[in-house]
């Protein structure tokens, strides 16, 4: 069994909001709430013609439960007001704007002022804390810099949290890896996909992992399950935590996983208000219940969000290691990630958890959908650890089909790579490609 590196107590660094009672977080929830619909309300045209046609005005909410009457909020209503539509500020009180890859379409743009970009510099910083960095540590910040909120979010926050920061964004594998040996990096901050890549470019070179200067990892920017999590801590030696964040919300540092009790991501209630929805109705459905995950800003100055569905499905859970904050479950799989095959519902991180279960096999892998005679056909595409035989790796494809119809339900066809068949990513890692 590996053993992890001792992590030291930092409760002496809570912030004030970390100490708060429930019962004070829920009044300083319905008073920051109150004060952010009617901001939306005020100022933004979309907001206003949403309530309206809703019936519902921010005057109405006499408790949180109320929010339930509120609209919801769309990645399409954020494309459809592009680029500055949903602002509640003029332009020129904007400090910052970042955006999506818009891959899809027109890209999303936030904006940030001058508070919420040291609001949102507290919030890694609490994140960091609770992952267990520690004021001091040299922080690797391998996320990606420019539009997208990881690498200058998570920046930010180490430098606020009082971090030495090794501002690397992604790529240049082999540097990366020098730099973490040569600064003696503590902490690292990167997606999961990435890591692996990273750990399996040091075996390459003869370099064992588990001597690393690395203790922690925070890790996030795509769904990573719990057998993820077990390889990276066998592997690396080092304590493996998620973060969660979305740059429409606002960044990395919505939630963090406590490194003392890696049980679910404590949300920051303080400043974000979560609620889970039936996916297909709409309807809340009530805490420890599986549905899709919808936050509303409670203080966002530039561009504050209202019932903004994520996509993601997970469940809430009683606060542990900050009580009063509820901890959302790992999100594993979003609705928009679904692939229905043959009507069996299937998620990518499904396969990993195959994937990663069987000897012979490694973390890359791709799900192809593809459409022959009308139906829909699920290929997996997987790599083999290179000393495997033809034999073994035919043996390897047939037990992955296995498992798949068993576990899953559905049938699939399984290809087994050699080493370097499946692309490396850098950042998100690429699970779904569609052909159809």
């Amino acid at each position: 069994m590996t053993t992890l590196p001792a992590i030291a107590d930092g409760t002496h660094l809570f912030d004030d909001a970390e100490r708060w009672s429930l019962d004070e977080l829920r009044a300083r929830q319905l008073e920051r709430l109150r004060t952010t619909l009617q901001r939306a309300y005020d100022n933004v045209p979309h907001y206003r013609k949403a309530f309206d046609d809703k019936g519902f005005h921010p005057q109405d909410l006499s408790s949180l439960e109320d929010l339930r009457h509120a609209p919801m909020t769309e990645k399409t209503d954020l494309r459809d007001n592009y680029p500055f539509g949903l602002f509640a500020v003029p332009r020129d009180q904007v400090v910052r704007l970042h955006a999506s890859s818009g891959t899809t379409g027109k890209p999303t743009v936030v904006g940030y002022t001058r508070e919420d970009i040291d609001t949102w510099a507290s919030l890694v910083a609490r994140s960091l804390r609770c992952a267990g960095v520690r004021p001091g540590d040299v922080v690797h910040v391998a996320y990606g810099y420019g539009l997208f909120t990881g690498g200058l979010g998570a920046h930010y926050g180490a430098e606020r949290l009082g971090c030495t920061v090794v501002p690397m964004s992604g790529g240049q594998t082999a540097k990366q890896i020098q730099l973490i040996h040569d600064f003696e990096a503590r902490a690292i901050m990167v997606t999961p996909s990435y890591f692996l890549s990273m750990l399996d470019e040091m075996q390459a070179h003869g370099v064992d992992p588990a001597p690393s200067p690395l203790q922690i990892g925070v890790f996030g920017a795509e769904p990573w399950t719990p057998a993820m999590r077990e390889e990276i801590e066998r592997r690396g030696a080092m304590h493996a935590t998620d973060i969660y964040g979305l740059s429409e919300l606002m960044g990395p540092g919505v939630a963090q996983e406590a490194v003392e009790t890696k049980d679910g991501l404590h949300i920051w209630e303080d400043h974000f208000y979560p609620e889970i929805i039936d996916p297909i109705t709409g309807d809340p459905v009530p805490d420890g219940e599986v549905g899709e995950l919808v936050f509303t800003s409670l203080t966002k100055q530039a561009m504050p969000i209202v019932r903004y569905r994520t996509r993601d499905l997970t469940r809430l859970l009683p606060g542990t290691a900050r009580p009063a904050m509820r901890r959302m479950e790992k999100v594993t799989g979003r609705t928009d990630d679904l692939m229905i095959v043959r009507g069996v519902n299937v998620f990518p991180t499904q396969i990993e958890e195959l994937v990663l279960a069987l000897p012979g096999l490694t973390p890359y892998f791709q799900c192809v959908l593809t459409r022959p005679d009308r139906m829909d056909a699920l290929t997996v595409r997987v790599e083999a650890e290179p000393a495997l035989s033809a034999d073994e790796r035919t043996a390897l494809a047939a037990r992955l089909a296995e498992q798949i119809k068993t576990r899953i339900g559905t049938s699939a066809t399984v290809e087994i790579l050699g080493e370097g068949g499946i692309e490396r990513s850098v950042g998100k890692a690429r699970r779904i490609v569609d052909e159809r």
